[in-house]
């Protein structure tokens, strides 16, 4: 999955919750249950996720809703092999982007 987000320091939960095409609701209970995901709280409340964050649920979604994973399974995997995980899931968004631009390539010829 590829999340269209513009490049800013901070992000709001409706934005990342559209981006990601869920509730903000999950994002909310994503934050409570994984350690990872810390965004900032403004006076109000409101929460400011950062480009760290983003790739954070990035990994979350791919994990509970791509791959199945229940939500402790999911826990286990990020504590376990944390950078092996991340570094096959940075291969895996790479490659994703080249077969969009390639069948966007295919579609114009």
């Amino acid at each position: 999955m590829h999340v269209d987000l513009p490049e800013k320091l901070y992000y709001s939960i409706g934005e990342v919750s559209k981006a990601f095409g869920v509730n903000a609701s999950l994002i909310r209970f994503w934050e409570k249950e994984f350690d990872v995901l810390q965004p900032k709280k403004n006076a109000k409340g409101n929460r400011k996720f950062t480009p760290q964050d983003i790739k954070n649920l990035e990994l979350i979604y791919h994990l509970v809703k791509e791959r199945g994973f229940t939500l402790e399974g999911a826990k286990t995997h990020l504590k376990e092999d944390k950078k092996e995980t991340l570094s096959n899931f940075d291969v895996i968004r790479k490659l994703e982007y080249v077969k969009a631009q390639l069948l966007e390539l295919k579609k114009n010829l």
